[in-house]
């Protein structure tokens, strides 16, 4: 997945929880508009998408408030007075912590800020498989061999196999809407 693809889906995810691009491009950036395609383009050609991205717009509109926020908490090490009087190393094992939060934008600035790829960081929020075209192209080239009939009693309930679901074809919703 390209970085222009990435800022699009980010974008878009933004602008469902209520992001006005448009306003915040011409404002925050001092550049005319002339499209979103085009705007989208200049900020990643420049690396301007780090203005988005660190913007308090962008991030409480994309972080909703209230939501729950999933985390990583490191392994640790620290050392700590025992109860005998030694002084003790305590490593703590990485654990996952589960909260929600009114300003977990705030937390999400920060972890983002300390990331090496902001872009990454972010990506790990988004439900979109990278590797979807190479998925796609591996299941477009595999035989599927059709399965032979089975006999089944008259009088048994047979179960119906699920359909595979077809992949999407085309833009999604939220950026076929206008940039407001």
């Amino acid at each position: 997945m390209t970085r222009l693809e990435l800022l699009k889906i980010v974008v878009g995810r933004a602008r469902t929880n209520g992001f006005e691009f448009r306003r915040w491009y011409t404002t925050r950036m001092s550049l005319p508009w002339i499209s979103a395609e085009a705007s989208l383009t200049l900020l990643e050609s420049q690396r301007r998408y780090y203005a988005l991205l660190f913007s308090h717009e962008f991030a409480e509109s994309f972080w909703k408030p209230g939501t729950e926020i999933t985390f990583q908490v490191g392994d640790t090490s620290f050392e700590r007075r025992m109860a005998d009087g030694t002084i003790a190393t305590v490593t703590r094992k990485p654990f996952v912590r589960r909260s929600a939060r009114r300003d977990a934008w705030r937390f999400h600035l920060k972890e983002m800020a300390l990331a090496e790829e902001p872009l990454r960081y972010i990506r790990r929020y988004l439900a979109v498989d990278e590797e979807l075209d190479e998925d796609l192209a591996a299941a477009t080239v595999a035989v599927v061999k059709p399965k032979k009939p089975r006999k089944v009693a008259s009088n048994a309930r047979t179960r119906a196999t699920p359909i595979a679901r077809p992949l999407p074809e085309g833009l999604p919703e939220f950026l076929k809407k206008p940039y407001a």
